[in-house]
């Protein structure tokens, strides 16, 4: 090959060698000054196309170097007439629903002579005054005196004695019946005549028993009719069970001084005889019985255990506790019209079989009499038992068979 034709071949190999790497070079230019940080204000300026592979190689092209200035604000400008809002019409202002009215329930005034019910004992006795109270509260012939004691009992007759304050309590309330609860406190030592008996001892149980006959008999000895009332069961076992003795002794000594018990133990426990806090109330409804202590009752356990009481109370004051008594004396009984004397009515023999003559039953006509006998005649006297009618279940006559025609052949 000539040297002519060499040379001019590597010349063309370094032009395009040299423009191969002049537009490498110019990428990598664009490609570094793309990435450093452009200012903001100019950025926000200018204005540009969309961007498309020439912009790779020759960077950005720009609409204008500056955008088009705003309009002073000196400047005046036209302001969009106001739009006025069609008149709406108005809506009627709708009533204000009005204010409940709260009616009081007046307090049923007593009457001058209405019965007292006095209630004695401890804690539990003033919740069930409390009871009693609303109870009654309708009765005007019924009136309840609560007479409590927190930390009272029959064991310490030093700190509260019952019996000189029952008997004051009596003489002056007059009560037409006497309602105690007591023995809460008791599960306590005790102080006697001998010396001190410990709880649940035999030497205690004798000397509680002689004191609960005593206190019943200073009620019933004046011909006032006496409830006692049992106690209920408690969170603790141990309380649970002193309540169970404690309740029968007190059983069994109100029907030796002509006293009641009054039991309320399964109202305050469960089908299976344990301590419950929610139980029915007076309703029927789930109620808390008892408070967070597992001792003292609710609002509505107070009103529970009065209702136990509430029965032999009305069943022994009649219609003394009854809510529709106006007074109590005899100008409120029903007048009784005299019975008029019926008409005399003539003696009747007995010797007479006819009962004084009477052969015929009042309004007894004769029986019409018939040519044919009846089918009950029939079969009584004949032994004929009548036809069934034709087409009954038991006809079983044979239908007649029709003759067949006869054919004459001529």
């Amino acid at each position: 090959m000539p040297a002519d034709a060499r040379l001019l071949i590597m010349r063309k190999r370094v032009h395009w060698a040299t423009l191969r790497w002049g537009a490498i070079g110019t990428a990598t230019l664009v490609l570094v000054f793309s990435a450093l940080p452009v200012h903001v204000a100019d950025a926000q300026e200018r204005y540009y196309y969309r961007r498309s592979i020439l912009d790779f190689f020759f960077g950005r092209r720009y609409i204008q170097e500056y955008p088009p200035q705003a309009p002073s604000q000196n400047a005046p400008q036209r302001q969009p007439a106001p739009r006025r809002k069609a008149p709406s019409p108005k809506a009627a202002a709708a009533p204000r629903p009005a204010a409940p009215v709260v009616v009081e329930e007046k307090a049923v005034e007593k009457l001058a002579n209405a019965q007292k019910i006095l209630v004695v004992g401890d804690f539990l006795a003033g919740g069930l005054g409390v009871g009693m109270d609303a109870a009654f509260k309708d009765s005007p012939g019924v009136v309840v005196e609560t007479h409590s004691n927190v930390a009272s009992g029959l064991v310490r007759d030093d700190y509260y004695d019952w019996p000189q304050q029952l008997t004051k309590f009596m003489d002056e309330a007059k009560p037409a019946m006497v309602i105690v609860m007591l023995g809460a406190n008791d599960r306590q030592q005790m102080v006697t005549d001998i010396g001190k008996e410990k709880f649940r001892t035999d030497g205690w149980y004798a000397e509680y028993q002689r004191r609960v006959v005593a206190f019943g008999q200073q009620v019933t000895s004046r011909k006032i009719p006496l409830l006692w009332v049992g106690l209920p069961a408690f969170d603790s076992p141990a309380m649970t069970a002193d309540a169970v003795q404690l309740n029968q002794l007190f059983r069994k000594q109100m029907e030796s001084v002509g006293g009641e018990f009054v039991d309320i133990w399964d109202g305050f426990v469960s089908e299976g005889g344990d301590f419950i806090v929610t139980g029915s109330d007076i309703n029927g409804q789930q109620v808390r019985l008892r408070t967070s202590d597992g001792i003292n009752l609710t609002e509505a356990g107070r009103r529970k255990l009065a209702f136990y009481v509430e029965k032999p109370v009305r069943r022994i004051l009649g219609v003394q506790a009854s809510p529709d008594l106006v007074r109590l004396d005899t100008g409120n009984a029903p007048v009784i019209d005299a019975v008029a004397m019926p008409g005399r009515t003539e003696p009747i023999s007995l010797s007479d079989p006819n009962l004084d003559g009477g052969a015929e039953l009042l309004g007894g006509r004769a029986l019409p009499v018939s040519a044919t006998k009846s089918p009950r005649d029939l079969l009584v006297q004949d032994g004929e038992m009548a036809a069934p009618p034709v087409g009954r279940v038991d006809d079983y006559r044979m239908a007649p068979v029709k003759p067949t025609a006869q054919v004459t052949i001529k």
